[in-house]
């Protein structure tokens, strides 16, 4: 998956699993949801899948393509 970020013409480009996460979460599923599918999926510790997934949208986050609701 790639993102483009129309402001400024840069392209992010996401993994197999960033790509899994992310459209996870438009789909609507919660961080928590979404870990709990990665390590139910593969062979990651449920630690490391929640950390991943936090990684990916504090990265997203930081680069204002995406928003963090309450």
């Amino acid at each position: 998956m790639v993102l483009l970020d129309e402001r400024d013409g840069r392209y992010w480009q996401l993994n197999a699993t960033g790509a899994t996460v992310l459209q996870a979460l438009l789909d609507g599923a919660t961080p928590e949801q979404v870990t709990d599918r990665l390590a139910a999926a593969r062979p990651v510790a449920p630690e490391r899948a929640a950390a991943d997934v936090a990684a990916l949208i504090d990265q997203l986050t930081h680069a204002g393509l995406v928003t963090s609701t309450p």
